[in-house]
């Protein structure tokens, strides 16, 4: 999910033309992982109802005929800037997941 929100925002790349609409591949991953990860009734309407909001709008962007970012023919900058900042996003959200959201990611 980092790296797809990273490509985003990164200068367009293969990585965004291949998913077309990067942030909402974010989205859908990071609420899918927490439905995975958390089974609480809260846990499920909000993450539920943010993946459902994340899929209905990648259905309807597709309808209104918006077709995303442009194909890309090879692995470019952006693609490595992406993954770069999408790594070291993720790997700082593991230190500072129990300090900013109160849970650890990995166990106890």
């Amino acid at each position: 999910a980092f790296v797809s929100i990273s490509a985003a925002y990164a200068p367009r790349g293969k990585i965004a033309g291949w998913m077309r609409h990067p942030m909402l591949v974010a989205v859908k991953i990071w609420a899918l992982a927490h439905l995975l990860a958390n089974g609480d009734l809260g846990s499920v309407i909000l993450m539920g109802s943010i993946l459902a909001f994340a899929v209905f709008d990648r259905i309807s962007t597709g309808k209104r005929g918006d077709p995303g970012a442009p194909r890309a023919a090879s692995f470019g900058v952006g693609d490595a800037v992406a993954i770069v900042t999408g790594t070291i996003a993720y790997v700082a959200m593991l230190y500072l997941h129990p300090y900013l959201i109160g849970v650890p990611v990995m166990g106890v």
